[in-house]
């Protein structure tokens, strides 16, 4: 995890430690074996490195549940997240049983909101989320996609 990506992460600061990693790893597997969530580490094909994360987790109204992700600034601007989220976004509506989806970022994250757009999100609001990586209130807009919408775009 690297400034530049954190910078745009509610929940990942820097520095990152190995003992950070395993933790939130071990938390994600609890939470998917209870049947909410969905963790997907993204790898490279070619090299199988690690190239970023993204997940699904269900929110507290049962039907609803929020996508979040990154990648590393290296493999940004490649097609990796544009490629991924409809799959993810399929998963946690076939696997998760929810009704919509929902994701957010900063206001200025044009890169985000491009891979929302791309995969059938559409916007829904904004609003002041606590950032536990910089210990402060954010602004940001939010996206959405009710179940059928994917299918709807093939």
């Amino acid at each position: 995890m690297t400034p530049a990506v954190s910078r745009w992460l509610a929940s990942w600061p820097t520095p990152f430690t190995p003992a950070m990693a395993a933790d939130r790893i071990e938390r994600w597997r609890k939470w998917t074996q209870a049947g909410d969530a969905l963790a997907f580490a993204i790898t490279s094909r070619v090299t199988d490195e690690l190239v970023g994360w993204a997940t699904i987790q269900r929110d507290e109204d049962p039907s609803s549940g929020s996508f979040s992700y990154w990648l590393a600034e290296q493999f940004q601007g490649r097609g990796y997240m544009r490629e991924l989220a409809p799959v993810a976004l399929a998963a946690g509506f076939e696997l998760l049983d929810l009704d919509r989806i929902r994701a957010g970022a900063q206001i200025d994250n044009s890169a985000s909101f491009a891979v929302m757009r791309a995969c059938g999100m559409e916007p829904v609001g904004e609003a002041m989320i606590y950032a536990p990586a910089r210990a402060r209130e954010e602004l940001c807009l939010f996206y959405e996609i009710r179940a059928g919408g994917l299918q709807e775009r093939a």
